[in-house]
């Protein structure tokens, strides 16, 4: 989620026609790969205003809508660890109609879920779906993007995650609330959706240098220069408090609203992920100029902001209050997971850089599932308030502490001791996710910077 315009962040250079460049014109092959990124995004969150009601008709626990949503999470990480770099060999184009196969897969499990272990098998495979995509639409997106606009997909890939987290959000609510079938119908759309958009996929044109030579899979390989460990470490309360709090609304958002307006509008509940995602897209296209760390420090006073405001929503029971407070909540989350992706990728030389960031965002993707499944453990003896209270309390405790180490990263940055090269960014989808290039130019799995 950092902005294409960022000082220092450049647009790599279109590759060279592969000679397999066949079927859809270059412009109309760009926007079918941008569309299929934000109707990943878009499906990972569909579910979010359901899970009110799968409670209802299947009689579980909080702790499940948790871990429900942390399964998701946990196959998006896996696959992304093993398969972020499939496609560099195999082509872009076979990666991604297998994705779209694994999302009609998922949107099947789920229209026809019967309990709640259904939901946990769809919950994986479209998992493993969208972590394999994720890497191959961010280069799909860098090497498809007009000669004379090369930062378009950037661009795209800076926006379309959050965008379409919120979207999906938003509609399923509407759907849930005014159409038949509600817990069917959206997924049915999307289903017709992924479908046609495989179809037409066979028509990509092949991107990828190296393609054709062979299935091979090569595990990311995680690893933190010893320079950089004590800086990573401290960045990395940034992102703990950030996903933390994206994993707790998307899990659990929909349920505190209902509860505390006593409602039954599962668009109210969609909103609630609509206003987080919409407030990180609005930081990316606001604060994306900011340099150095200014994006870590004014993401994390806005989210202390936030935090301050939904718990006074949450004591006066306030809905106003409370979508105000999480719109604040967004624009701090994008900020401060910005300006932190920024400096983890600081912290290593180009060679280096990709086995870093496969820390980033193994830390990222367990910080949204693993407090948000605490959470929903602690529900049904503290009660959702006092569990949403508490919670809140820790991660401000923890955006404190982030701030007030950045002076020690600040001189560890300038002391030149790691972070010698500004690292060339390519942004790609996921549940929003960062990508970039090794030195020998695969893709390296990419960071989630919005949730799913």
């Amino acid at each position: 989620m950092v902005s294409t315009n960022s000082p220092g962040v450049q647009a790599p250079a279109a590759p060279a026609d592969t000679g397999r460049s066949r079927g859809l014109p270059r412009g109309g092959a760009f926007w079918l790969v941008g569309l299929v990124s934000v109707l990943l995004l878009i499906s990972s969150t569909v579910p979010s205003p359901m899970y009110v009601i799968y409670q209802q008709r299947w009689h579980f626990s909080a702790a499940m809508i948790t871990v429900v949503f942390g399964v998701y999470a946990l196959f998006v990480l896996a696959s992304m660890l093993l398969f972020g770099s499939l496609s560099d060999t195999v082509g872009r184009r076979p990666v991604l109609v297998f994705s779209l196969l694994l999302m009609v897969v998922a949107m099947v499990l789920f229209a026809v879920a019967g309990n709640v272990w259904w939901l946990l098998v769809a919950r994986a495979v479209q998992g493993v779906g969208v972590g394999i995509a994720t890497g191959t639409l961010g280069a799909a997106l860098i090497e498809l993007s007009p000669r004379s606009a090369p930062a378009r997909g950037m661009l795209i890939n800076t926006v379309a995650p959050t965008f379409g987290m919120a979207l999906g959000a938003l509609g399923s609510g509407l759907l849930v609330q005014y159409a038949p079938s509600p817990t069917k119908l959206s997924y049915i759309i999307l289903l017709l959706v992924f479908a046609c958009l495989g179809v037409a996929l066979l028509f990509l044109p092949e991107t990828a240098p190296s393609a054709g030579h062979g299935f091979r899979i090569v595990p990311r390989r995680i690893s933190i220069p010893k320079a950089a460990r004590r800086p990573f470490a401290l960045v990395a309360l940034t992102i703990v408090a950030v996903w933390a709090i994206g994993g707790l609304f998307l899990s659990l958002g929909p349920s505190l609203v209902a509860q505390m307006l006593h409602s039954n509008s599962h668009v109210l509940g969609g909103l609630v992920v609509t206003a987080l995602a919409g407030g990180g897209t609005v930081a990316q296209l606001l604060f994306g100029r900011l340099t150095g760390l200014r994006p870590i420090v004014l993401g994390g006073v806005l989210l202390l902001v936030g935090l301050g405001v939904d718990t006074l929503s949450l004591s006066q029971g306030s809905a106003a209050l409370f979508f105000t407070g999480t719109a604040i909540l967004g624009l701090g989350w994008g900020s401060a997971f910005m300006g932190a992706f920024r400096s983890m990728a600081a912290l290593a030389d180009p060679v280096h850089r990709g086995e870093l960031l496969a820390g980033v965002y193994v830390v990222a993707y367990l910080a949204m599932c693993l407090p948000a499944i605490a959470a929903g453990i602690a529900v049904p003896h503290a009660g959702l308030h006092t569990t949403t209270n508490v919670f809140t309390a820790v991660v401000a405790v923890l955006v404190v502490i982030a701030l007030g180490s950045l002076p020690f990263v600040s001189r560890h940055h300038r002391s030149g001791r790691v972070g010698a090269h500004q690292p060339v960014v390519q942004h790609t989808p996921g549940p929003c996710c960062l990508a970039t290039h090794d030195a020998a130019g695969s893709t390296v799995a990419p960071v989630p910077v919005g949730a799913h």
